[in-house]
């Protein structure tokens, strides 16, 4: 038997593990417990430093709800999210690249008719957004679901701001036609902040970090016998692009939103990649 010591540390907990674990279970927790133990002994936190870290992770699970999932917005902002995003999506040339999915989506969109207004609380400058979902060879793809979500013209997901927004507020499920063709109408997406009055807001203050992320739609992409796509589209030229506060720019997904006088339009083609 082999007591805990500094030196052992890793080893007295690994070799806790149950014979009977699963394989990839196991494989998970070594290597969590050695790089959390070797993380403690590089920094060498004092007892108050590690109590402060308790308490974030604390006061980060009391901000989770059912609206709210600030766990997210942590793994967001400190690029865990996109890491693991890009292992679980290495797509060939030519497939739409994914991104972040967030904190604010929600299930069970509205069913909307092609070109029909997400917007229902009739604020900010309309823009028409249009394209064709096909696969990685060009070939349309019929019947595709096309998910959009986005903040209102102030900012805030309607989540954010219940009794103000109308339910469902700027979000939309739309379906392509026999051409893979889909459009709809929406408002042109302004830069905000995610939300700093919790335990991640505080902490990139403390990393000397700001809270705003670029203007962008966010989408959910699926067809039967295709990967589901996650990404969002960004405006050409919005100043948030190269310091994003959860790292979601990809150059792919940069789109013209062009001026039509008094409204913008924009097209944002997707090419998903086939399942197997």
């Amino acid at each position: 038997m082999s007591y805990f010591t500094e030196e052992n540390s890793e080893a007295a907990v690994i070799n806790r593990l149950g014979d009977d674990v699963d394989p990839r279970f196991r494989q998970i927790m070594e290597s969590a417990v050695k790089h959390l133990h070797g993380f403690v002994k590089e920094v060498e936190p004092t007892m108050d430093e590690w109590f402060q870290a308790i308490q974030f992770l604390t006061a980060t699970g009391k901000m989770c709800d059912d609206k709210r999932q600030e766990w997210i917005l942590a793994s967001d902002t400190l690029g865990v999210s996109m890491l693991v995003d890009a292992i679980n999506h290495r797509r060939p040339d030519g497939a739409t690249e994914n991104t972040v999915l967030g904190p604010f989506h929600v299930s069970g969109a509205p069913v909307r008719a092609l070109g029909e207004n997400i917007c229902l609380d009739g604020k900010g400058a309309p823009c028409v957004v249009s394209g064709t979902v096909t696969d990685e060879n060009g070939a349309p793809i019929a019947g595709a679901k096309v998910d959009v979500w986005q903040t209102n013209d102030e900012g805030f997901y309607d989540v954010q701001q219940p009794g103000v927004q109308p339910d469902m507020n700027m979000r939309g499920l739309f379906t392509t036609d026999e051409s893979g063709h889909y459009h709809y109408t929406t408002v042109k997406p302004l830069p905000y902040s995610i939300p700093t009055d919790g335990p991640v807001g505080e902490l990139l203050v403390a990393m000397g970090r700001h809270a705003m992320r670029p203007a962008h739609i966010h989408y959910i992409v699926s067809a039967p016998g295709y990967e589901t796509l996650v990404t969002h589209i960004f405006p050409k030229g919005d100043p948030y692009l190269d310091s994003d506060a959860v790292f979601g720019v990809k150059e792919s997904l940069i789109v013209d939103f062009v001026d039509e006088g008094g409204s913008t339009s924009a097209r944002f083609d997707v090419k998903l990649k086939k399942v197997g």
